[in-house]
């Protein structure tokens, strides 16, 4: 790391990371931590800015950020959003950030990118993940390395606290901005952040732990149903997939849920799961009979034969 003492390890990921990628980089601490840690052990890095608009002066910000990357002769890109609405902003701004990668990834040919998410966030979206009432698979947290859509998504921090990552740029004097949204009330990670989490330490437990060990609880379980579905066959077919009715129904409750997660992901696309909501009417619907068909988001379950059906709302003709 630049911490004076050396690189820290940036984790077994370090083996895997290509010499070349790009660094989602916000200009904060943990984004600058990883893009400069990145640089000095040689990685030929690009910083990518997404300017999100949610303040006056996010533009000033994203040229200043520019003149810093070029000072440290690391290139940098930015795209600017404008935001449609002002209605659920985290997903609209994630949606719109991994939207923006994808361009860059487009226009540079990089198709590696590394995210600077670390140990408290990982804590962080498994107590929100829990709270949003997410099962298993919700609650294995982040991966450290996927790909979406042909971007290699790396997050090879997950092992470090964030005051570690503070405590190396104050050492070696590197400044880093401080986003005005991280005080925003209106966002749910920071009602967690500043509120749930320090009550849950004023009352001596260590919360960072308490959720590390809801997910590795997750981790083992994922394990257990991955196992039980080895022998599972999802088929495609135009417009979706389909499998054997009876081999689903007699299925446990969580492998049934696997497996629909599986089915919707092959049909919408990587990445696209259904809500809890979407599972509560299915099990109903398994539970009644199964008859007809069951019309969810952006797409449709039906029972055909010994066949069950998940196809694309647009692809689906009525039952």
């Amino acid at each position: 790391m630049i911490d004076g003492e050396g690189c820290l390890n940036t984790s077994p990921l370090k083996e895997i990371l290509p010499k070349t990628l790009a660094v989602g980089w916000s200009g904060g601490l943990d984004s600058t931590a990883l893009l400069l840690s990145l640089h000095q052990q040689g990685f030929s890095v690009q910083a990518w800015h997404i300017d999100h608009a949610w303040h006056a002066h996010s533009a000033e910000d994203a040229l200043m950020l520019k003149q810093r990357a070029q000072s440290w002769g690391i290139p940098f890109l930015s795209m600017r959003l404008i935001q449609a609405n002002q209605s659920n902003r985290e997903a609209q701004a994630r949606q719109g950030r991994y939207d923006s990668f994808h361009c860059l990834s487009h226009e540079t040919g990089v198709k590696h990118l590394a995210l600077a998410h670390h140990a408290d966030d990982q804590a962080e979206t498994v107590c929100m993940r829990m709270l949003q009432g997410a099962g298993v698979m919700g609650l294995r947290g982040m991966r450290s390395y996927t790909v979406m859509q042909g971007l290699h998504l790396y997050r090879p921090l997950l092992h470090v606290r964030r005051n570690i990552l503070k405590q190396a740029l104050q050492a070696s004097d590197i400044p880093w901005l401080e986003d005005d949204s991280n005080a925003d009330m209106s966002l749910w990670r920071n009602k967690l952040r500043l509120y749930m989490l320090p009550a849950i330490q004023a009352q001596g437990v260590d919360s960072h732990q308490l959720w590390m060990r809801w997910q590795q609880q997750a981790i083992r379980l994922s394990e257990e149903i991955e196992e039980g579905l080895k022998n599972i066959n999802i088929e495609s077919e135009k417009g979706g997939c389909w499998i054997d009715y009876p081999s689903w129904y007699l299925l446990q409750l969580p492998m049934r849920v696997q497996v629909i997660q599986r089915m919707a992901a092959m049909t919408l696309g990587a990445g696209k799961v259904l809500g809890r909501r979407h599972m509560t009417l299915i099990e109903c619907w398994r539970q009644k009979g199964a008859h007809a068909g069951l019309d969810l988001s952006g797409c449709r379950l039906y029972r055909q034969g010994e066949g069950l059906h998940l196809q694309a709302r647009a692809a689906t003709s009525r039952l």
